[in-house]
């Protein structure tokens, strides 16, 4: 794989109707040529809140908007027939898909049962009450719009460990179910977060239960027959025990000759907590590098004050380069969303040439920085916010320099608190580049490139700098930016080629 990289194709307030489907179709030969290797796509399964939900409020695994279920056929983003036009236009253009998997929880029962239930301490999830309660709740799940096509499994109460809401009496909480999989509380190896944070929404699936894993391992295979995945992207694993994640993904990688993409949102900015889990895992899926995002959001924050020799401290990529995927935004760290910490757009530049032109890790793209996205919604504050998150303009120049320059041994100059450098070698094969970044005044880097480079003539691919720079006799040059920008030099002779 020649310097894969994931595109996420779609945002939180994607605009509803059934578009993304036609969308993806219509720009698949365009990624494909801008060098994306994976587009991950948004949860293609029907949602609780069928062709208005984003997808994570999952209801239907084996439903791909193929089903009137949840006052819909489609989901969101299109219909099953557009998901797999979608998916043949993707790969013809060379690009492979990533599925988006959510197991932590289901949503919109369609019925109520008996249960009994432990009230649970919401800020710490260990604190279980022991009076037993009495009362209704939504568990039960026959999905009668698909009728036993697929899949004839009901879940019922014995696949949950908890639920948000009861009636009779009518309370919202945290509340532990009362089952035979249940006595011993919550499931352990997910994260320490509240104490135990194995509950998280909905009907939170309980995978101690052999027929939960049963299905879910079907539905897996089920999967891969129905999508040709190249990867899988895995929502909310910290709220799963990581030795569910650990069987399913040697069961599900077994199915396929070719490794599989896998990468697992694990949000915590901690790295010792992203190394644990990976080892708990046994190194079968990737993480993305929290603790580098929030260094980027940080830095954008504080401009000139933030040292950039600090960027790569206690981060995934620095220390465990093979098993980080990079990223400048996502879904969840877009304005107005629970996690909101957008990278500020003059730094994204800088941001997006850090992940895409270095050696380790593999970089994720952001649909809005690609192509623009504009939406409003309701903010924490009760008032209606009109939200424009205009395309990094640089960014195709950058994924297309990543094919092109981003190759060979990578030389650090990570030296100075507001101008740093790096170089990549280049190959038999392919050039290399110098790439210089400040995230304050105009920055400089004399470099040394070695004899092999001598009086060679250098320009900006990004066209930030109008002059050129020719190395001496023994191959050293004084590279420039611009303030607070980034520009990637590459031989006069290759920028056109």
């Amino acid at each position: 794989m020649n310097n894969p990289v994931i595109l996420q194709f779609f945002h939180w307030y994607y605009p509803e109707g059934g578009k993304l489907w036609a969308e993806i179709e219509q720009q698949a030969q365009y990624v494909g040529e801008l060098g994306i290797s994976h587009a991950w796509l948004p949860p293609a399964c029907k949602g609780s809140d069928g062709g208005h939900s984003v997808g994570y409020d999952i209801y239907d695994h084996f439903d791909l908007g193929e089903f009137d279920q949840k006052n819909s056929v489609a989901t969101k983003y299109g219909d099953k027939a557009g998901l797999l036009r979608a998916v043949e236009a993707l790969n013809h253009a060379g690009v492979g898909v990533m599925m988006d998997v959510v197991l932590n929880h289901k949503m919109g029962a369609d019925e109520k049962e008996a249960v009994k239930v432990n009230r649970v301490d919401e800020s710490n999830r260990t604190e279980i009450d022991d009076e037993v309660v009495a009362c209704e709740a939504w568990t039960r799940f026959t999905f009668p719009g698909r009728a036993g096509r697929y899949s004839r499994f009901i879940w019922d109460y014995t696949c949950f460990s908890g639920v948000d809401h009861i009636d009779n009496p009518e309370e919202q909480g945290v509340f532990k179910i009362i089952n035979d999989y249940t006595a011993e509380g919550w499931n352990v190896e997910v994260d320490a977060e509240l104490g135990n944070f194995d509950y998280l929404m909905g009907a939170n699936i309980d995978f101690r239960n052999q027929a939960v894993r049963d299905e879910l391992a079907y539905w897996g295979r089920w999967l891969l027959e129905q999508i040709p995945c190249a990867g899988l992207r895995l929502d909310a694993v910290k709220h799963i025990p990581a030795w569910f994640y650990r069987d399913w993904l040697a069961y599900v990688q077994s199915l396929r000759e070719a490794p599989l993409l896998v990468v697992a949102e694990y949000w915590s900015p901690d790295l010792e907590v992203l190394k644990h889990y990976i080892e708990q895992v046994q190194g079968r899926t990737m993480l993305f590098d929290v603790p580098l995002y929030m260094n980027f959001y940080c830095a954008s924050q504080q401009g000139e004050d933030f040292d950039l020799r600090t960027l790569y401290d206690a981060t995934l990529v620095a220390d465990d380069p093979f098993h980080a995927v990079t990223l400048v935004g996502n879904h969840d760290t877009q304005p107005l969303q629970a996690l909101e910490a957008p990278v500020e757009p003059w730094f994204k530049p800088l941001a997006y040439a850090l992940i895409l032109l270095r050696e380790q890790g593999v970089p994720t793209v952001f649909y809005p920085d690609l192509f623009g996205a504009g939406y409003e919604d309701q903010g924490q504050d009760g008032n209606t916010h009109h939200i424009g998150l205009p395309a990094v303009a640089e960014l195709p120049a950058l994924l297309r320099a990543r094919q092109r320059f981003a190759h060979g041994i990578q030389t650090d100059y990570l030296d100075h608190p507001s101008c740093i450098a790096f170089t990549r070698s280049g190959t038999d094969d392919a050039p290399g580049c110098v790439v210089v970044l400040s995230n304050g005044a105009e920055g400089e880097k004399s470099v040394c490139l070695g004899a092999g480079f001598a009086n060679k003539t250098w320009c900006d691919y990004l066209g930030k700098r109008e002059e050129i720079v020719t190395t001496d006799d023994a191959g050293n040059g004084v590279f420039t930016c611009p303030g607070g920008s980034v520009s990637v030099w590459v031989l006069e002779e290759h920028r056109e080629s």
